[in-house]
């Protein structure tokens, strides 16, 4: 799909771009540790330890599917599966995903990221989205072949809270495509679902969807 073809390539540009900045970063650090006395990086005993990273879905608790689910691995970078909405308007952070799939066309992606703050897990969360709300609309505006509807779906009281909504896609030629995406946070962690096949908002599983969303917050940590 053109859609998925051109933002998903941008969202891999950026992908490749953090991974370069973090590369730099940590050859610095290591420079500095170097330059110690005798060469070794100074230990400093009284340091925190390191956070557990969140945790992800696993394939059984997606909304119920005929043929099951199959999980890949948990992956660095953000995915490709949601560029056709979010390729343009995520900001640069170290972002995880893992993604789903069936024996037939419904596919799912779960991305995480740990901010800096809780104020910072906010304002990504919000921004996430507004690029959702608005994102049947930039479809339309960009490929004319498409007619895109977007639906909101509600919060779920969970932690501080998540967000779901709704994808529908039509092309000239009769493609048709529906999407269920949440947007959850955790303090200054934040996760996004996605869920996707052919169809229309009829055959999407939104109650069991709502479920798995309210897990992917509940289980990060």
């Amino acid at each position: 799909m053109p859609i998925r073809t051109r933002v998903a390539a941008l969202a891999a540009l950026t992908a490749a771009a953090l991974t370069a900045a973090a590369l730099a970063v940590g050859a610095a650090a290591t420079a500095q540790a170097g330059a110690a006395p005798g060469g070794t990086a100074q230990k400093n005993a009284s340091a925190p330890k390191k956070a557990a990273a969140p945790r992800f879905l696993a394939a059984s608790e997606l909304p119920p599917h005929p043929t099951g689910w199959t999980a890949g691995p948990v992956t660095d970078g953000f995915p490709e599966q949601l560029a056709y909405c979010l390729g343009e308007g995520v900001p640069a952070y170290d972002y995880r995903h893992r993604l789903f799939h069936t024996e037939l066309d419904t596919s799912a992606v779960q991305v995480t990221v740990v901010t800096g703050s809780a104020a910072k897990g906010k304002a990504l969360a919000d921004r996430l989205n507004k690029e959702i709300r608005t994102c049947a609309a930039r479809l339309e505006r960009l490929y004319p072949e498409i007619e895109a509807e977007g639906r909101f779906f509600g919060t779920l009281p969970v932690e501080e809270g998540a967000t779901v909504h709704g994808l529908h896609t039509e092309t000239s030629y009769g493609a048709t495509d529906v999407n269920l995406l949440s947007v959850g946070r955790d303090g200054r962690t934040v996760t996004v679902v996605g869920w996707g096949q052919m169809g229309d908002f009829d055959d999407a599983p939104l109650a069991a969807f709502k479920k798995t969303a309210k897990k992917a917050v509940t289980k990060l940590y």
